[in-house]
């Protein structure tokens, strides 16, 4: 067995010599407690040297991605070729792989191999003679800032790093403001109640508080700066006939803090929101223009990177938000959610609720458009996300004008109306529909009810008669 491995600034191969101690897995760190112990399980095969830094760091990062750099396919080449009959150790599955596909070498990658490098790094200074301890640790800490250079500065999914941060904490700072102004409202409503009915605005409402404190200072106070002035009235004449308890001035102050805390808190979210704009506009523009800064950051967020984002179909960046609703429709068989965070763009958001599954469906797949192009592409302008964004509107206007057109025919054509023309009627009122009595009377008179029972009493007599 021969082992592959690369140091900080050199390529190594190591000849295993005792094949049967790598079968006890478990004991096999003890071969390697001392340096003479580690010299009777391998010896070095092949050192070779890089000439720079550059070189080192093109072969670590091939060798992290697992590929196959230029300098160690030359080694396989002339030393490995030699013994073909050896089999290669491999830390790495993936660069096993590539070497099989490559230069047809057997590869193997098992448990016994990662205790086999965890043993030989243990004792590389044994093993490799001629490198002091403290040079080792220079080029370890160099080779390590080297390559973590390379990664922030070539790897596009770090960037969108300040995206992803900003909008989780835009959401935070959005809970906590909410939870300090319910309590700002509620504390201060003991003493003032019918100030929260009055000022609806929360911001506004903070502001008042700090500057008056106790609500006696109402009527001497000017807060014509903060609020309009028929607001202004109605607050100082319900300061004077409030039901609200009197507090201490120590109770106020802490109110007062608390509505300091706000204010900051409010205008760092203002510029946290504007500074987030900026970033979505300079890393993904036509991301931003389709479905605005909030909803792409939140998209950027959820999938973890612009790159991941990226590689989603359509379908999943419409339902991206919705895994929850989406599975449990499927468990439970019912009908399956149409949008996720998409729902909270602006196309959808003014659709009427018949055509919003359809906007959000088109608008995904435009979306993808554009999030390929921002994370791919090398241009930064935002033309492409204004014109699929124009598309969506006019698919839009048209699912809203369909109502509107005629049903029969080709349905193509819009409804026509006549011209209207004023006809002047002169109508007369009808006085007998205010009758509601019938037009003939249905009482019978006195003469023909007499005659009736003049017929019903000669009848009788006649039966009677004949009974006799």
């Amino acid at each position: 067995v021969v082992v592959v491995c690369g140091g900080l600034f050199f390529f190594f191969l190591l000849q295993v010599l005792n094949e049967k101690k790598l079968q006890e897995v478990d004991s096999l760190w003890k071969e390697f407690e001392t340096p003479e112990k580690a010299n009777k399980i391998v010896k070095l095969k092949h050192f070779e040297k890089f000439q720079d830094t550059t070189e080192a760091l093109a072969a670590s990062t091939a060798l992290v991605e697992g590929k196959l750099s230029k300098n160690l396919k030359k080694i396989l080449k002339k030393i490995v070729a030699k013994d073909a009959h050896e089999q290669l150790a491999v830390a790495d599955a993936k660069l096993g792989g590539v070497i099989k596909d490559k230069l047809n070498l057997s590869c193997i990658h098992s448990p016994m191999v990662t205790e086999l490098m965890r043993g030989i790094r243990s004792q590389i200074e044994g093993l490799i003679t001629g490198l002091p301890s403290r040079e080792m640790a220079a080029m370890c800490l160099g080779l390590a800032h080297s390559l973590s250079r390379y990664k922030l500065k070539f790897s596009p999914d770090k960037v969108d790093t300040m995206i992803i941060q900003a909008i989780s904490l835009l959401d935070d700072l959005d809970k906590e403001l909410n939870n300090y102004i319910m309590r700002c409202r509620e504390w201060y409503g003991w003493h003032f109640p019918e100030l929260g009915k009055i000022i609806t605005d929360n911001l506004t409402y903070c502001k008042c508080v700090r500057k008056v404190g106790d609500r006696t200072n109402f009527a001497s106070s000017d807060v014509s700066d903060i609020l309009p002035e028929e607001i202004e009235e109605d607050v100082k004449a319900a300061a004077e006939i409030s039901m609200g308890t009197e507090v201490s001035e120590e109770d106020i102050n802490n109110i007062i803090h608390l509505c300091d805390q706000v204010i900051e808190i409010s205008e760092y979210r203002t510029q946290l929101y504007d500074y987030l704009k900026n970033r979505m506009m300079a890393i993904a523009p036509n991301l931003t223009v389709m479905v605005g800064e909030l909803v792409g950051a939140r998209l950027i967020a959820h999938a973890g990177s612009l790159l991941n984002l990226a590689k989603h179909p359509a379908s999943t960046v419409q339902l991206l938000g919705a895994e929850k609703a989406l599975f449990r429709a499927l468990k439970t068989k019912r009908d399956t959610p149409k949008f996720g965070l998409i729902y909270h763009a602006s196309l959808v958001g003014q659709t009427n609720t018949k055509n919003k599954g359809k906007i959000s469906r088109m608008l995904a797949a435009k979306t993808a458009l554009t999030i390929r192009y921002d994370a791919l592409g090398e241009n930064t302008s935002a033309e492409m996300g204004a014109e699929n964004r124009l598309k969506v509107e006019t698919r839009l206007r048209l699912l809203e004008e369909r109502g509107i057109r005629r049903i029969s025919g080709t349905g193509k054509a819009l409804a026509r109306t006549d011209k209207y023309q004023n006809k002047s009627e002169v109508k007369i009122f009808d006085p007998s529909g205010d009758s509601t009595l019938p037009a003939v009377s249905k009482k019978r008179k006195i003469q023909e009810v007499e005659d009736q029972d003049t017929e019903v009493a000669v009848k009788a007599k006649k039966l009677k008669a004949e009974m006799k």
